[in-house]
């Protein structure tokens, strides 16, 4: 067992790695991005990731405090599925109204990678190869839809 600032030390260790790794990758804007924290540009969309001692997890996060607000955003996700289905190659989980680590309710379209652990460091390019192609396909479907969300945030 880690003490909390061994598993802090550690998983900031992993995100280090894992940003330098992407750090050549430029976005599909043509711009340097900071891969570990993606910035989307609409308030309340987060792209999201995480890794811990059972698996690891990308999604798209909506954080809208207002739940009919946050059902509009997630319905306008649904209405471009096929498009982030095409740019992943796979379908992703949707859920809408559940919550975070925080009990705070949001709805998230993501996926998981299971039985990996961040704090086994001969897991990390398990981890590394699961995140880096999902959110590069990410970036590349947030190119194509990105307007229809900041029209909507307005």
């Amino acid at each position: 067992m880690y003490t909390r600032e061994e598993a802090s030390r550690i998983k900031e260790e992993f995100w280090t790695s894992f940003g330098k790794y992407l750090a050549p990758q430029p976005s599909i804007f043509g711009t340097k991005v900071n891969w570990v924290n993606y910035k989307t540009g609409v308030k309340d969309i987060y792209f999201r990731m995480q890794a811990d001692k059972r698996k690891a997890s990308i999604c798209i996060a909506i954080t809208h405090t207002d739940l009919g607000l946050q059902e509009i955003f997630f319905e306008q996700f649904q209405e471009f599925k096929l498009l982030l289905e095409q740019a992943c190659g796979e379908e992703w989980n949707w859920q809408l109204h559940t919550q975070d680590d925080y009990g705070r309710a949001i709805s998230r379209i993501g996926l998981e990678l299971n039985q990996v652990n961040v704090f086994n460091k001969q897991d990390w390019p398990a981890i590394i190869s699961f995140l880096k192609p999902r959110l590069i396909a990410l970036d590349d479907f947030w190119y194509d839809v990105k307007d229809n969300f900041v029209e909507l945030s307005r």
